[in-house]
């Protein structure tokens, strides 16, 4: 029995990097638990897999879950390469149905993980080794780590109830209400007239 041994990297933070070991006959799950973990994300939000080729083009997407496209619904029609067309020609999957050793085709296979589809964070993944598993060794694992991700890249920064943002919005609110008076409105008191007409 075998397992990888990868190296994770994070463009927005200098430095950033995780090394994880994982078994070849572990899925994508597996590999997505411990990739946030390791990192030091919520967990809580969609994310994917793409195995990549040496130029870091996608090739094949593992979801974490089926979103199931709808085909019953009728979609427009794109020509092909057309810039509006929503959907990929890049074959889908299922990180829980997916084991790592059916997409690892290459010695140095390069994947892109993708996490927080609102608030992207793009995390790039080489494999560095493929090694027998060892002898009381639990897999998978975190054995290498570099900076931690900061709060803000972490988080969706929504702003809080209480916050000057809220309460501006408030504010104007009560401005309108102030500014309202009963000469302002309309008399309605025919309105049944027009009725008959749609």
């Amino acid at each position: 029995m075998y397992y990888y041994k990868f190296r994770v990297y994070f463009d927005n933070v200098e430095d950033f990097v995780r090394d994880i070991e994982i078994l070849s006959h572990d899925t994508f799950a597996s590999f997505h638990d411990i990739m946030y973990s390791a990192i030091g994300l919520k967990g809580n939000e969609l994310a994917s897999f793409f195995i990549c080729d040496g130029k870091w083009n996608k090739q094949k997407e593992v979801t974490l879950i089926d979103m199931g496209d709808d085909h019953s619904a009728e979609l427009p029609e794109y020509a092909e390469g057309d810039d509006y067309s929503t959907t990929s020609n890049i074959p889908k999957s299922v990180m829980a149905d997916s084991i790592l050793k059916d997409y690892i085709t290459d010695p140095h296979q390069q994947l892109i993980y993708e996490y927080d589809f609102l608030n992207p964070k793009v995390f790039y993944i080489e494999l560095l080794k493929i090694n027998p598993v060892q002898e009381g060794v639990i897999y998978p694992r975190c054995t290498f780590k570099v900076k931690e991700m900061p709060p803000e890249v972490q988080n969706l920064n929504l702003p809080n109830p209480d916050d000057d943002f809220i309460d501006e919005h408030e504010e104007a609110d009560e401005d309108f209400q102030d500014g309202y008076n009963d000469e302002d409105s309309l008399d309605l008191g025919n309105i049944e007239e027009f009725g008959n007409n749609f």
